[in-house]
């Protein structure tokens, strides 16, 4: 089998959602981070630059990795439905 072409939108849409679950992981970790650093600080400052940003961590990091994740997929999308035109699809083996 030989995938000639794939749906723009719906690489798009899982590439999305793949970002976003990486996003909602580093939003968990720099949360973390930042609440151990201001957890170690002695001197009430932070050690951490981010250690502030926490929980709005764990919402930003995930939009924002999702909308990169979607625009990403479409790019990657659409060259892929250029070059497999050009050159020939991606060839599997199913059995």
């Amino acid at each position: 089998m030989v995938i000639r072409r794939v749906g723009v939108l719906s690489l798009a849409r899982l590439y999305a959602a793949i970002a976003a679950a990486v996003g909602l992981l580093a939003g968990v970790l720099v949360a973390a981070a930042g609440s151990l650093g201001s957890a170690l600080s002695s001197s009430g400052e932070d050690l951490l630059p981010f250690a502030g940003f926490g929980v709005l961590a764990i919402v930003a990091l995930p939009v924002l990795y999702g909308v990169l994740g979607f625009v990403g997929g479409a790019i990657g999308g659409a060259l892929y439905n250029l070059f497999a035109g050009i050159v020939g699809g991606l060839e599997i083996d199913v059995s």
